[in-house]
């Protein structure tokens, strides 16, 4: 049975029958917009980055994207989004497949759950108040130029958001907020969860998360690492979470954002075609992580205007997914599309990864 997405909402703690301020809690649809080996944030300027991703939203996404001249929402015709005043831009690694025979194969994506017609699968996106009853005005929306990222492409070991190792007692003790779902059915929620590949095959296949930092240095749009200016909550909030508070070097509340990506690994479930070696798992990342550690995601801002910031401010929208916000299907949604700069084979069985990446177990 599907979970309606209020109660999707009430589980974490972000619906309430009382009649008190509580801000908006957005989910949307964003269809792919392109795959492809471009980063603006960890490569800016180059083409043919070392991974390719999986990119949503605005069609002005490039290899570039300067914050002093790049507005996504002036410069975007167009986004693969719900919302059609967001042309943000949001992006992740891809997930492959490793045969016996060191032959590698994508893995689909499928629209997850309630946006199965999404292009390419694409990613469910949600904007989250993650604070208990915060006061009516004190969740700032992004600024333009505003850019982040979570997550550690080189971590190989769990640790957690403070960068401590994870208690072994807790075998799926999270950092990062970043998951992973074995998913029973198309459905499945809140069980099956673990910080790192699932061990075996999984019936309806691997929901990723991926939650942003919900507190904010209040000054600076970005950091050297894409990270310091943002923050998790103090006590090691992470995730969706509640209960923490922003710490004093990181005092402003803003949204948090969270991608989810639904994998059809299904296709590969066959035992025969995974690896001889008990306990070994045969997915890995597009840029060579075979244990699952070192998944990240990145984001600039693109709203159009202050409507975010409206958005936030108002106190009616409880467990309103759409908050009086303009919207677009998504068949119109799916006709936005980019074209791919880096010209190479990245699906079928391939011989090795796109942009020979060395696979790291």
């Amino acid at each position: 049975m599907r979970m309606r997405y209020v109660d999707f909402l009430a589980m974490v703690g972000l619906a309430t029958a009382r009649r008190e301020y509580r801000p908006a809690s957005l989910k949307m649809s964003c269809s792919q917009l392109v795959r492809d080996r471009i980063d603006p944030l960890v490569n800016p300027g180059v083409l043919g980055t070392p991974h390719i991703h999986q990119i949503v939203g605005g069609n002005s996404f490039n290899t570039t994207m300067d914050p002093l001249t790049h507005d996504p929402a002036t410069l975007s015709t167009c986004t693969t989004c719900t919302f059609t005043d967001d042309f943000s831009n949001y992006w992740t690694a891809i997930m492959y497949f490793r045969a016996r025979n060191n032959t590698y194969h994508r893995v689909p994506q499928l629209g997850s759950l309630f946006h199965e017609s999404a292009r390419e699968g694409g990613m469910t996106i949600y904007y989250f108040p993650q604070f208990i009853n915060p006061k009516p005005g004190t969740i700032k929306a992004f600024a333009p130029g505003f850019r982040m990222r979570v997550g550690h492409p080189d971590r190989v070991h769990p640790v957690n958001e403070s960068g401590h190792p994870r208690p072994e007692h807790k075998p799926t003790a999270l950092y990062d907020g970043i998951t992973y779902t074995c998913l029973e059915t198309e459905g499945t929620r809140f069980t099956n969860l673990t910080s790192s590949f699932p061990p075996h095959p999984c019936p309806s296949g691997i929901l990723t998360t991926l939650p942003f930092p919900p507190c904010w240095d209040g000054k600076n749009l970005d950091s050297p690492d894409h990270q310091s200016h943002v923050s998790f909550a103090e006590g090691g909030t992470v995730g969706y979470t509640q209960g923490g508070k922003c710490p004093a070097s990181h005092p402003v509340m803003i949204p948090q954002i969270m991608l989810e990506t639904r994998w059809d690994t299904t296709l590969f479930n066959d035992p025969d075609l995974w690896p001889e070696e008990q306990g070994k798992q045969p997915f890995l990342w597009s840029f060579g992580d075979g244990v699952g550690y070192g998944h990240h995601g990145d984001y600039v801002f693109g709203w159009r205007g202050d409507s975010l910031q409206r958005t936030f401010d108002r106190v009616d929208c409880s467990g309103d997914q759409i908050c009086g916000l303009p919207v677009q299907t998504i068949e119109r949604a799916n006709g936005c599309f980019g074209e791919r700069r880096v010209v190479e084979g990245v699906d079928g069985w391939l011989g090795e990864m796109p942009g020979g990446v060395v696979v790291r177990d």
